[in-house]
């Protein structure tokens, strides 16, 4: 799995885990709709640290608590 669609996934998990939709993580971290549903798009795969803080804020997070998953330990090195 690639480094976006990790991040993708973790996000949809916690939203699931809470019961948060899509338009309701852009109202909780003042991102347009469009944007959070531009950043699950898998056909993107540009994705910036700025919207990742925003979302993270909005879901009342630090970066370490959403990072913080074996998922992100076990991506595979880019550089060998």
């Amino acid at each position: 799995m690639n480094l976006k669609q990790t991040i993708v996934n973790r996000m949809m998990q916690i939203c699931n885990e809470r019961g948060i939709k899509p338009n309701e993580l852009a109202v909780l971290s003042g991102t347009t709709p469009s944007a959070v549903y531009s950043f699950l798009d898998s056909m993107r795969n540009e994705i910036y640290i700025s919207t990742i803080k925003k979302i993270y804020d909005g879901l009342e997070m630090t970066f370490g608590e959403f990072f913080s998953t074996s998922e992100f330990d076990n991506l595979e090195q880019k550089i060998k």
